[in-house]
């Protein structure tokens, strides 16, 4: 549920806090006060379209955040999880709209996107009013609130989960139907690929050591001329580096018997001595061993020219040669066996399908069961919220085996007739705001035991209606707000005294400039409120009286 909203800087809004409690929360206030304003805001940390013009004249950016508690609301929880944006069970969306460059959002601290707060924002709060996303207008969920109330939800996601799985061996049997087809060409091929690269017989290590023997045989002279010369100035010059060491090294020992300062010096002399004896010894057998065989040097290069030449026609380098081998070595060895694969996978194939099927045809069945149910309680909601004569129905249209997915084998569609004499229509396509608004309303009274989304809000559903009708709104809601988090926003005081708080809605002009406030009413502050929305201006005793009486008709 949401348990708090800020806003900053938002069309007339300055700073406004809000914080939301449990049940129905109505929000009224004198037109233009703002009141809407708090809904576009809270649309907004959803991930509604940002516009420069929503920030408040003579501010650079406006920032909204909307703080949820998750504990009714496991599907948002399993998305934070899913998406690594979980916070130990809160959830706090932010959304930033600057006047230079883009809107940014973040969800819990971290960067998202509009389409990952939209996501969020379908699992958290339902906005329902004449200018809303609400989650009704989409088939999957008018699909998945069906199931829901019919308690088919665990066996909706049976049929979904036998359904990806079919799909899956669908998508393997195609890849590999169509590999048999190719199958005898592609066989030869690789058959022909891996006895070539299996006659170049090198490993990834070889073909690195023939690199390091092409450049050493390559540069043979200069190795031969550059250690001979270096070995001749360190041991068989005359006098050598050597000589000139161990010279050093003698008249530095006669000095260190006057000086022991001079030892440590002895001692690091007589160790370069030795390991310049050491250097030109080594360079000797370095240079006995050196092979200067040309031919040496002809068979590398032709090895290595076939290494190259393979990698140029395989398009890979030549270090991935033994990698390929292996690739073509695992594809042939699984065509090899396809014919035996083909068969098993077929069988595997038809037995997940006819699994989906009966787990989906048990589902149609419900389906069916639960949709004249449904149908009739909405149907009854409708009378009482002012359509007298409008009927609700649920769609059921089976869908043909190429159509079938992940929600079954029938499409669900929400059908009404608001008035006497009109026919049925999609939802989606209803007219007016008002009747949509209050038909929505029946539904998430009748499903309110299996809805998803804990927060709902209805902004103004008592567009057109008065007297009684009103009155059933405002029963409706607080009944709805038994269970989930309702806010409304309202002008009448038959729906506003039925809410178990009230927030009032203030615009006032300090300093030049026009702000709104919000303030949480007390009793005595609703009598008055409910007081001002029946009587106007003229706020008599009576009026109080009658104020007094619907508070306490709600309570």
């Amino acid at each position: 549920m949401l348990t708090h909203l800020q806003v900053r800087d938002l069309a007339i809004v300055s700073r406004l806090e809000l914080d939301c409690p449990r049940g129905m929360t109505a929000l009224t206030g004198e037109t233009g006060a703002g009141k809407s304003i708090l809904i576009d805001a809270l649309s907004l940390a959803l991930g509604d379209k940002a516009e420069v013009g929503m920030i408040r004249a003579g501010s650079e950016r406006a920032e909204i955040l909307a703080e949820f508690d998750l504990a009714a609301c496991p599907g948002a929880r399993d998305w934070l999880v899913e998406q690594a944006l979980d916070d130990e069970g809160g959830c706090l969306l932010r959304r930033l709209i600057v006047r230079e460059g883009r809107s940014r959002a973040y969800i819990n601290g971290r960067p998202a996107s509009g389409a990952q707060l939209r996501d969020l924002g379908n699992l958290l709060v339902d906005i329902h009013g004449q200018h809303a996303h609400q989650s009704l207008l989409r088939a999957n969920a008018q699909r998945d609130l069906l199931d829901a109330y019919g308690g088919q939800r665990p066996l909706a996601d049976a049929v979904a989960k036998a359904f990806r799985e079919f799909r899956a061996l669908d998508q393997k049997l195609a890849a590999l139907e169509t590999a048999c087809q190719e199958r005898s060409a592609r066989l030869d091929l690789l058959r022909f690929q891996v006895q070539e690269l299996e006659s170049l017989g090198l490993t990834a290590a070889d073909i690195e050591s023939l690199d390091q023997e092409q450049r050493r045989l390559s540069h043979l002279g200069r190795l031969q001329e550059t250690a001979a010369r270096v070995l001749q100035t360190l041991a068989e010059s005359e006098p050598s580096i050597e000589d000139h060491l161990r010279a050093a090294t003698a008249e530095i020992a006669e000095l260190a018997v006057i000086d022991p300062g001079l030892a440590d010096s002895r001692e690091l002399l007589e160790t370069a001595a030795i390991h310049a004896g050491e250097a030109a010894a080594s360079l000797r057998h370095y240079l006995d061993g050196l092979d200067l065989d040309p031919a040496a040097l002809d068979a590398v290069e032709t090895r290595l020219a076939q290494v190259h030449d393979l990698a140029r026609k395989y398009r890979i380098l030549p270090i991935l040669l033994p990698d390929t081998l292996n690739e073509r070595r695992v594809e042939l060895e699984a065509l090899e066996q396809s014919d035996v694969t083909l068969a098993g996978l077929r069988e595997s194939h038809e037995a997940t399908w006819q699994n989906f099927m009966t787990l989906a045809q048990r589902l149609g069945k419900a389906r069916a069961t639960t949709a004249d149910r449904l149908a009739e309680t909405v149907s009854a909601s409708m009378q009482q919220l002012g359509m007298a004569g409008g009927r609700f129905a649920v769609q059921i249209e089976t869908l043909p085996r190429e159509r079938a997915g992940s929600g079954g084998l029938e499409r669900i569609d929400f059908l009404v007739s608001a008035n006497p004499g009109q026919p049925l229509q999609p939802l989606a396509k209803v007219a007016s705001g008002g009747e949509l608004s209050r038909i929505s309303l029946g539904i998430q009274v009748a499903t309110a035991a299996c809805g998803s989304v804990s927060t709902l809000v209805f902004d103004e559903v008592d567009v057109g209606i008065g007297g009684g009708v009103a009155e059933i709104v405002g029963r409706l809601l607080h009944q709805l707000g038994e269970s989930r988090q309702v806010l409304c926003v309202t002008h009448l005081p038959q729906v506003a005294a039925q809410a178990h708080a009230q927030l009032r809605v203030r615009k006032e002009t300090l300093d030049g400039q026009t702000h709104t406030r919000i303030e949480p009413l007390d009793p005595a502050a609703r009598v008055e409120e409910i007081a001002r929305m029946l009587g106007g201006t003229e706020i008599t005793a009576r009026t109080r009286d009658h104020a007094s009486e619907m508070l306490d008709g709600g309570r």
